[in-house]
């Protein structure tokens, strides 16, 4: 693929949070792609952010993120995967004279994760990694020094700069960011690569909790972020970099999926209570599923009930926590609303992942944190060690003290409708298609959040015509799940498949579809992606299904600040990537009207 290095000129105009472009839909480009590359700003002593979508101003944080994290934190997570880089350099020799990696392979995933957007705001943490990445990168060097390996090659200052002071590291974290590479294309590249393993590595992390592991990923994160080290790069090899990043997306989302389903069996179609009952109760946000197992386990007998929030409401189809009569259901809505739905809980609540908006005072001292997440002045649960399971007795002896939840909502949401179970009700959605009941399946996959242009998608979902179904993934469905958008000859028009982990399901029952129906081409199946993406893990999605061939996916509510005007041409010709309008509009470019 041959990245064009002429500037793109679009036409484009603004309306609200939305951009009408004066050609056909599927070119539209968003605000990233104005004239703010010409713009220089000088943010060398603040920070530079743009890898999630509320990016300030559409271009990117530069006092402090509009997730709450500081200038020092944001430069200290540039500083950590600087310094991955250098690790990684060493590790992959180590790999190759066959020497144990295990350690360093699970830390630089770990790390990785902990710079996902609302994961991990403490700046004592990252403190502590920066000296933990400098120290296991000597360890693994002088191991294979001592194999006998070969160093001398390895000569990127990521991998022989050292320093054990804070301002050593705020001065140097002033200097690494993405702003320290000049040319725009380039720094696009990276970004969307960087970003992309940021994503990889959360899936990574998730199976590893489960026992599930493949080297492959490993060392694909890990030859990536030395890739990147590579200052005589071309495009064109960044560009294919970016799609092998998409290939090993797919792999680690298919290893993500064998280990939820092989652990906990495939979900199933589950009506989800969202009241409450008059129990002092927990309440576990974010995606990991081991840390929800083990949490039902050891509240089991203790009077303590346990609701999911958010992304974890997709724990609720899972056959294997449905046996516990203490796991109530699912309290609230997507995790930007948490700054309310924490205080109405009354009750502890366990941060397992990315997801956190730094808490309330008003219940703050009810937050608990876990894995990856962590917030200054926030009780952390260590992790497990030795094979043992993670010590919850803290939090479930603090539930019993409080008053149960306030009532916030009543009634039930459906969703479990992950690929086991969509296919196997494919003769229906066949027969569905070719009676002409199904006109076309709409994939509303992606991440909710706090812009008022977001309920576009709640907009698009209430207009969408009665013969089209939606199929779901990730806490974009609080748009619209509990809505009653009705059934189609029984089938729900609305099939949630689970987390945004589970995104996968969506590209296996597309996949089937295509072998039904004999077509030759994926994007000949009567499927449109109107997808709303948030932050890294959403990164990776979008290339894995580019890598897959997907097409013409439409991302908003805006498309990603750190896109060039020339990386977006090449996504625009290449894969018709676009955004979005005004519900009519697109609903009526979607149904070809």
């Amino acid at each position: 693929m041959v990245l064009s290095l002429y500037y793109l000129v679009i036409n484009i105009k603004k309306t609200g949070d939305t951009y009408h472009s004066l050609k056909p839909p599927s070119m539209i480009i968003l605000s990233h792609v104005r004239n703010k590359y010409q713009e220089r700003m000088d943010v060398m002593s603040t920070m530079f952010c743009h890898q999630c979508q509320e990016a300030a101003k559409g271009v990117g944080c530069t006092v402090r993120g509009v997730c709450g994290k500081t200038d020092e934190v944001s430069n200290l997570q540039d500083l950590v995967v600087y310094l991955l880089k250098g690790l990684s350099a060493y590790n992959i020799e180590a790999k190759k004279l066959g020497l144990s990696t295990n350690k360093t392979d699970k830390y630089v995933t770990e790390s990785l994760f902990t710079t996902i957007t609302n994961a991990n705001f403490d700046k004592d943490a990252f403190v502590d990694r920066v000296k933990t990445i400098i120290s296991l990168r000597e360890e693994v060097k002088a191991q294979v020094v001592k194999a006998g390996g070969n160093v001398d090659h390895i000569s990127h200052e990521s991998a022989q700069w050292s320093a054990d002071s804070l301002e050593a590291f705020e001065a140097k974290a002033a200097e690494v960011g993405f702003l320290a590479i000049e040319n725009e294309d380039i720094r696009s590249l990276h970004s969307l690569i960087t970003f992309g393993l940021k994503g990889l590595a959360a899936y990574v992390e998730h199976a590893f909790n489960l026992g599930y592991e493949d080297d492959a990923l490993y060392s694909f994160m890990q030859q990536a972020l030395v890739d990147l080290t590579n200052e005589n790069a071309t495009a064109d090899e960044l560009v294919a970099l970016t799609l092998k990043s998409g290939e090993l997306g797919v792999k680690a989302m298919a290893l993500l999926d064998q280990a939820n389903t092989s652990t906990y069996g495939h979900p199933e179609i589950t009506k989800v209570n969202i009241g409450v009952r008059n129990n002092p109760a927990i309440l576990i946000s974010g995606h990991d599923l081991k840390d929800m197992e083990e949490l039902l386990k050891q509240t089991e007998g203790t009077g303590v009930d346990v609701y999911t929030h958010s992304e974890m409401l997709p724990a609720n189809y899972y056959p294997a926590f449905k046996k516990y009569e203490h796991f109530v259901g699912n309290y609230g809505n997507a995790w930007w609303k948490q700054d309310k739905e924490f205080e109405s809980f009354n009750g502890p609540i366990l941060m397992t992942t990315n997801c956190l908006v730094p808490p309330k005072d008003a219940y703050k001292n009810r937050v608990y944190t876990t894995g990856a997440v962590g917030f200054a002045g926030l009780k952390h649960i260590a992790d497990r060690e030795d094979g043992k399971t993670k010590d919850f007795s803290e939090i479930i002896e603090h539930a019993k003290q409080c008053t149960p939840p306030t009532e916030i909502e009543r009634g039930e949401i459906v969703g479990g409708f992950a690929h086991n179970t969509v296919l196997s009700v494919a003769d229906k959605v066949v027969e569905g298609v070719k009676s002409g009941a199904i006109k076309r399946f709409f994939v509303m996959a992606g991440c909710d959040g706090r812009m008022k242009s977001r309920d576009y998608y709640t907009d698009f979902a209430k207009e969408l015509p009665k013969d089209t179904i939606i199929l779901t993934a990730g806490c974009a469905k609080y748009k619209y799940n509990k809505l009653d958008l009705g059934d189609i000859g029984g089938i729900p028009r609305v099939l949630d498949a689970g987390q945004c982990n589970d995104s996968y399901s969506l590209a296996v029952v597309a996949l089937k579809l295509k072998e039904v129906f004999e077509l030759n081409d994926i994007n000949d199946l009567p499927i449109s992606y109107n997808i709303a993406w948030y932050e890294q893990k959403a990164v990776i999605v979008l290339l894995a299904l580019l890598y897959l061939g997907v097409k013409n996916i439409h991302l908003g509510p805006t498309l990603p600040a750190f896109l060039s005007p020339n990386v977006a041409k090449v996504l625009v010709e290449n894969f018709g990537i676009g955004g979005i309008t005004n519900v009519q509009d697109d609903i009526n470019m979607f149904m070809g009207a």
